[in-house]
């Protein structure tokens, strides 16, 4: 699949607007691909070989214990798959950002209403605005994880998680959405310890344990 054809099959983002069925779709392309990939590195494991291996024994001449023709269509097909798995993240990341920023603006919106709707009511500027909520909690870490790396503690009540907050937030899938679009960059997580509130940095990793994240957490009733 080239950048062409997936542009010319999924639509243009900048055109009809990104939605969670678009994003959807690119995901499901993604997996396809990674897929084909696999399915190509099972051939050359069939074959006992890999994608650097000479295809030539020590005289130079083409190895008659490999079908080279096999090999060669595997190895291209796995070089060029890669290059369309990388053209789709590249779509999926950049149109996960134009969703989060349209819900940002969203929520920016919906608070100056609110804001303006207040001080229609006689309720004056200096008047705090109601605090956020908590729409889940932390209730394990594992030692060593990127979660206890950032600072997070059993108890912590998520306010903010990346893109996610209250407002957006429906299941736990949300946040994993976000992580597993997140791996090895910085989200800004807001949590509520103690009734005072903290700003983390948590950067979803790879490690020795389960997850990129290293810890469990639970939705709270609303």
């Amino acid at each position: 699949m080239s950048e062409k054809e997936t542009r010319e099959s999924g639509g243009s983002p900048e055109a009809s607007g990104v939605t969670a069925s678009y994003i959807q779709e690119l995901i499901r392309r993604k997996e396809e691909i990674e897929a084909q990939i696999k399915a190509n590195y099972d051939v050359l494991e069939s074959k006992g070989i890999g994608m650097n291996e000479p295809l030539v024994d020590c005289e130079g001449y083409p190895r008659a214990d490999v079908d080279l023709y096999q090999v060669r269509t595997a190895r291209h097909n796995i070089v060029c798959l890669q290059n369309d798995h990388k053209a789709v993240m590249k779509q999926v990341e950049e149109a996960l950002h134009q969703l989060h920023a349209r819900d940002k603006e969203k929520q920016a919106r919906d608070l100056a209403e609110a804001h303006r709707e207040a001080m229609s009511h006689g309720l004056g500027q200096s008047q705090d605005l109601s605090p956020a909520q908590a729409f889940a909690i932390v209730n394990s870490i594992s030692p060593g994880s990127p979660a206890s790396i950032a600072g997070l503690q059993v108890d912590d009540k998520i306010v903010e998680f990346g893109s996610v907050n209250t407002q957006n937030f429906q299941s736990l899938q949300n946040i994993g959405t976000v992580v597993q679009h997140s791996e090895g960059k910085p989200l800004n997580v807001t949590v509520i310890r103690r009734g005072e509130k903290y700003q983390l940095r948590l950067v979803p990793t790879r490690w020795a344990g389960k997850g990129l994240l290293g810890c469990n957490i639970i939705p709270l009733q609303r």
